[in-house]
């Protein structure tokens, strides 16, 4: 990262901030915004967003060329929270859960986020098939 800036998991149990700052909070900063095990500060989503993009160009874009990389767009984390909810809703997240995690107010706005794919609608058909059931 460019600025001195670092992302990393604040603990192995998932604990705290992703991304950190590469310094101690101010003063007042709330807890929920510092690592418990680092004692540093969260970072902006704005510079977070910044710094996943641009570490993960090489990944959103598998057939590029390292020198390519000024060019290419990454992940976003708009894109990864999309992603988040839909595995969620595909592990059979009920909707007020989703809708609290998504911070949506509505099970409309949820929709375009919450898609389950074909392989989810289809273990899901398969769990509730009275024909399979029967022979088990």
């Amino acid at each position: 990262m460019s600025d001195g800036s670092t992302a990393g998991v604040a603990s192995a149990a998932g604990v705290g901030p992703l991304f950190l700052t590469d310094r101690k909070p101010p003063a007042g900063t709330p807890t929920l915004d510092v690592c418990p095990e680092t004692g540093r500060a969260q970072l902006s989503y704005r510079r977070a967003e910044e710094i996943f993009e641009e570490n993960t160009r090489l990944l959103a874009n598998p057939l590029a060329s390292p020198e390519d990389i000024e060019d290419l767009d990454g992940f976003t984390l708009h894109r990864l929270r999309h992603s988040a909810l839909t595995h969620d809703a595909e592990d059979n997240t009920s909707t007020p859960m989703l809708l609290a995690r998504s911070r949506h107010a509505s099970v409309r706005s949820l929709e375009r986020y919450a898609r389950p794919g074909v392989d989810a609608v289809a273990r899901h058909v398969a769990e509730r098939d009275p024909a399979a059931r029967r022979r088990t």
